[in-house]
């Protein structure tokens, strides 16, 4: 059994526009060190898929920088590897619409070339706007076992969760786990359900069936992958699920984001996410000096990645590389990306900076765990 896979860089760009407008959801950094890509190209190349498409739509040159040729998760290969797909990849995928894709169903077929010169005997798709470790090889293995068309990996949540968006579906099964409806979430659908089961967006199916779908849809002029696609073949194709029970956050607001880093900072969500010996998260390799911290100093329950000087006081903070904080500035329940520079006397609650921002001496910021305080980046306060 073999597999290839293809990752949705750009779907999910406006649930974020702050962190986007410069970058790929995929690029968007997470966890000190990580981009949100790396989940899923980890969770990948761990279940020995090494042919993993990314489809790009605009504004991916960060997501080119940080992959590089793919040999930090072994995909520098001669035959395989990551391949980027960008739009207009054929004059034949274009040649009716001449634009640029705008749904999920539209991207899928503008790589129509890439996944008909594959040879693998089955895709896995999936988005990137998710943090979480899956057994994709396990996924794979139901999949075959269970004879599914389709299987679509799932998360159980009490029915009120509160950080799911309005756009994200809601997978209902049977207790043969065979799906039999999938629904837009609304708080007012899931009142009677005890629980409810995300649709992650990953989905495997054989590259048959997919190259099938694919060339109705083109045919028919279908645009949405779910209401066109899989809607309509629910109830007459095989249809599973798998339930994933591992930690998943859902990016879908700035407020998402900060609370999916906040989480890094508990032990037991670290261990569940990074400490599974068979399945680790690989992420671009960069060779910076340790982390100095100066006399005076003072860092409680925080991530620090290295090449940065702290010479102030960091509290239950997410600190990116490269991170100045200068002499009686306080940092409290922030999260500084790469090469923020922190000037002395400052003080710090609940802020999100991007990339290269200075904030001068003395200066008093302050958000609120639901609403941070960001400055976009390049920034002088």
């Amino acid at each position: 059994m073999t597999a290839a896979g293809l990752v949705f860089t750009n779907i999910h760009d406006a649930a974020i526009p702050e962190l986007t407008r410069v970058r790929t959801i995929a690029s968007v950094p997470f966890g000190c060190r990580y981009r949100l890509v790396d989940f899923i190209l980890s969770n990948m190349a761990n279940a020995d898929i090494t042919v993993i498409g990314l489809i790009t739509h605009n504004n991916y040159q960060s997501l080119l920088d940080h992959i590089g040729t793919g040999k930090d998760w072994d995909l520098a290969r001669r035959n395989g590897g990551i391949k980027i797909l960008p739009p207009f990849i054929t004059a034949y995928e274009n040649a009716v619409a001449n634009k640029v894709y705008t749904s999920r169903l539209e991207a899928l077929i503008g790589v129509m070339s890439f996944i008909n010169h594959r040879t693998e005997d089955y895709f896995v798709l999936s988005d990137c706007d998710a943090v979480y470790n899956i057994d994709i090889a396990d996924v794979l293995k139901k999949h075959e076992e269970s004879g599914a068309d389709v299987t679509i990996v799932a998360k159980e949540f009490p029915h009120d969760v509160k950080f799911i968006s309005p756009h994200e579906e809601i997978i209902r099964f049977d207790e043969n786990e065979k799906i039999y409806d999938i629904v837009k979430y609304s708080a007012h659908e899931c009142e009677n359900d005890e629980n409810i089961n995300i649709n992650m967006n990953v989905i495997v199916m054989s590259r048959s069936y997919l190259q099938n779908v694919l060339q109705d849809a083109a045919a028919r002029r279908y645009t949405s992958f779910y209401q066109d696609i899989i809607s309509k073949h629910i109830k007459k194709d095989n249809y599973h699920v798998y339930r994933y029970d591992g930690v998943y956050a859902l990016i879908s607001s700035l407020e998402s984001y900060y609370k999916s880093n906040m989480m890094l900072l508990r032990c037991e969500v670290r261990d569940k996410l990074f400490g599974i010996a068979d399945r680790p998260v690989y992420t671009k390799i960069k060779n910076s000096p340790p982390t100095k911290y100066t006399d005076g100093s003072n860092v409680k329950n925080s991530l620090v990645a290295d090449g940065c000087v702290i010479s102030g006081t960091v509290e239950d903070s997410i600190i990116f590389r490269g991170v100045h904080v200068g002499e009686g500035t306080v940092v409290k329940s922030c999260i500084l990306f790469q090469d923020t520079y922190v000037g002395n006397d400052a003080e710090l609650t609940c802020v999100l900076t991007d990339k290269n921002v200075v904030i001068k001496d003395g200066r008093h910021l302050s958000g609120h765990s639901q609403a941070p305080f960001f400055i976009e980046k390049g920034k002088t306060l």
